[in-house]
């Protein structure tokens, strides 16, 4: 990890730009901290260096599960799940970035307070609260990404997290440290959270009259108009409370599965399952949950309907809105919708779809017809998946994927081609056309967080903490977030969940394939396998259709994952550095 003299290197005109390449400055952009007093775009610069290297929402990390492949022959996740993946080639990992961005915000929180940003002195302190509770609240995000990425047990089994760094790290300091331990980790992020919470308004926007401004702000503040100019609109899709309680869930979450269970580990999975439900009580509980979030990346009436920064009722937090856009449907759509059909989901996610009366296609009550394989199924499956036979894209034409139908949809006919029988249809927008003599996008954005995944995090630790039907302190348990979620799907026979409601390891397997429905294709199958320690060498299969009928594919793909790798590597050049840094078992 290199750490520069304290000084920055950016831009902010530079940083607002949406892309992602390397911005390179002239040596006159190379400015000392002090700056940071004189230029208040130049301290913000700072926190939007850290908004700016979070990770993407769509990672398609799913094409390294059983969920999904690619085919894209390069594909670094492809070269990982298939037995390429080291402490040196890595996707997954998350070192430079966040430590870098970690840096950053150290700097920021020890020496913003002599920051100007308005004249109006109480304006300005309100502003600065505000923005010292945005970096507590990133540092925690940064380093909670870090300890996914590379929490662990080492060799001497030892539940180890990462290096935490909560103060700027000079050229100066000792950077051959231990990493901390998981709890240790925990716990400071933990606090990061608590002191954004503290510091941060649950929701950001205007307020119209001097009452409504927040008890804890009103020794800085008197007017609604100052309100507004620190937390009013223009400060939405910046970290609130929302959002810091969301990441504390996912937190918990991650601290109380499985994978992590040691006695090290304090983090409970009724600590959990209170974390998500104070962010789904932000809604109403189970009654909240969004009647169109089963198609948030579709729906045109919530999109157009966005304005100064607002977010439809799926979501919490969100990128910046594109018009005009069709960088999904490019990449993904099918050859002869002009598409380069890059993620094929798989058999496997496919037959985790049940039938319309709730019942999973392997129970005989179902009525499955391996024949007539899509009829009666879940209404998500021809939401998220494009299978043989399905009209789609802008024409309704029919989309063909058998390897001797004619046509360039059909299994691996050419390199745009599927794989498996199958092209992925969620985070695409039908009316998108890409077709070059007459192509024309429309207004798509990116999730940061949705408020299904937070329903789904309660159910999962609810169930683990109280059972099927228990509620803890809250007036709703396990069952009724699944209810909710499965009757918006569609699904409303609840007799086989009433069944899975008698057996906490039959409603644990119910929650675990609802979460990887819904969740599909939104880079969480990858993470969600190795938490639970479920398998990672599923292999993956498709279905090759004709007019004679269905060939079963069950060799797309073979996984080749290690059991040491339920847990990530630290960077080999980084342990190669520094003979303190333990790594975790079973990586050079």
């Amino acid at each position: 990890m290199k750490v520069k003299h304290i000084i920055l290197t950016l831009a902010v005109g530079t940083m607002l730009v949406s892309c992602d390449d390397v911005f390179t400055p002239a040596i006159e952009n190379f400015k000392d901290v002090e700056k940071m007093n004189e230029e208040p775009d130049y301290a913000q610069g700072f926190l939007v260096t850290a908004y700016r290297t979070l990770p993407g929402y769509y990672d398609n990390s799913d094409v390294a599960t059983d969920d999904a492949v690619t085919n894209n022959k390069d594909d670094s996740y492809l070269k990982m799940a298939t037995g390429s993946w080291t402490s040196i080639m890595n996707p997954m990992n998350r070192w430079s970035a966040d430590y870098g961005s970690i840096q950053y915000l150290n700097l920021f929180l020890e020496n913003m307070d002599t920051a100007h940003f308005v004249k109006q002195a109480n304006v300005n302190s309100l502003i600065k609260k505000r923005m010292r509770g945005e970096a507590f609240g990133l540092r925690a995000i940064h380093h909670y990404f870090l300890l996914r990425a590379h929490g662990g047990f080492t060799q001497d089994k030892q539940l180890m997290g990462v290096l935490l760094l909560n103060k700027f790290q000079d050229v100066n300091a000792d950077f051959n440290q231990e990493r901390a331990s998981f709890q240790t980790c925990v716990e400071s992020i933990k606090a990061d959270l608590d002191s954004a919470q503290r510091l941060l308004p649950e929701t950001y926007g205007d307020l119209t009259n001097n009452n409504q401004i927040p008890e804890k702000y009103r020794n800085l503040v008197e007017k609604a108009d100052e309100y507004n100019i620190a937390m009013g609109n223009k400060s939405r899709q910046l970290i609130d409370g929302l959002i810091v309680k969301s990441f504390r869930s996912r937190l918990t979450l991650l601290a109380a599965s499985p994978a992590f269970q040691d006695a090290s580990n304090k983090t409970t999975w009724e600590e959990a399952a209170n974390a998500a439900a104070d962010v789904i009580d932000h809604v109403g509980g189970p009654s909240g949950l969004a009647a169109q979030g089963i198609t948030y990346y579709t729906n045109d009436d919530e999109i157009g309907a966005i304005k100064e920064a607002t977010n439809p009722a799926e979501i919490i937090w969100r990128e910046n809105l594109a018009t005009n856009n069709s960088d999904q449907e490019s990449r993904n759509y099918p050859p002869s919708l002009f598409g380069q059909g890059y993620i094929n989901p798989t058999q496997n996610l496919v037959d985790a779809f049940p039938m319309a009366n709730g019942y999973p296609i392997s129970d005989t009550r179902s009525g499955y017809n391996a024949n007539d394989p899509y009829t009666n199924r879940d209404p998500r499956l021809a939401k998220y998946i494009i299978y043989n036979g399905a009209q789609e894209g802008p024409t309704n034409k029919t989309i063909y994927t058998g390897s001797q139908e004619g046509t360039d949809d059909g299994i691996e006919i050419k390199e745009t081609s599927t794989r498996t029988g199958y092209y992925m249809k969620k985070r695409l927008n039908m009316k998108v056309n890409c077709d070059p003599s007459s192509k024309n996008g429309t207004s798509h954005y990116t999730p940061r967080l949705r408020f299904t995944e937070f329903f789904l995090n309660y159910a999962e630790a609810a169930n683990e903490a109280w059972g099927p039907k228990g509620t803890g302190t809250h007036s709703y348990s396990a069952y009724d977030v699944i209810k909710a979620i499965r009757h918006r799907a569609g699904l409303t026979d609840d007799t086989y969940l009433d069944e899975c409601a008698g057996s906490q390891e039959k409603m644990r397997e119910l929650i675990r394939n609802e979460r990887r429905l819904e969740l599909c294709f939104e880079s969480f199958r990858f993470w969600d396998l190795r938490r639970w320690k479920a398998s990672l060498n599923e292999t993956a299969k498709g279905i090759d259709w004709s007019d004679k009928g269905f060939k079963s594919l069950d060799n797309v793909e073979k996984r080749s994952y290690e059991n040491y790798m339920y847990y990530g590597p630290i960077p080999y050049t980084e342990v190669l550095k520094y003979n303190k840094l333990k790594q975790n078992d079973g990586w050079n």
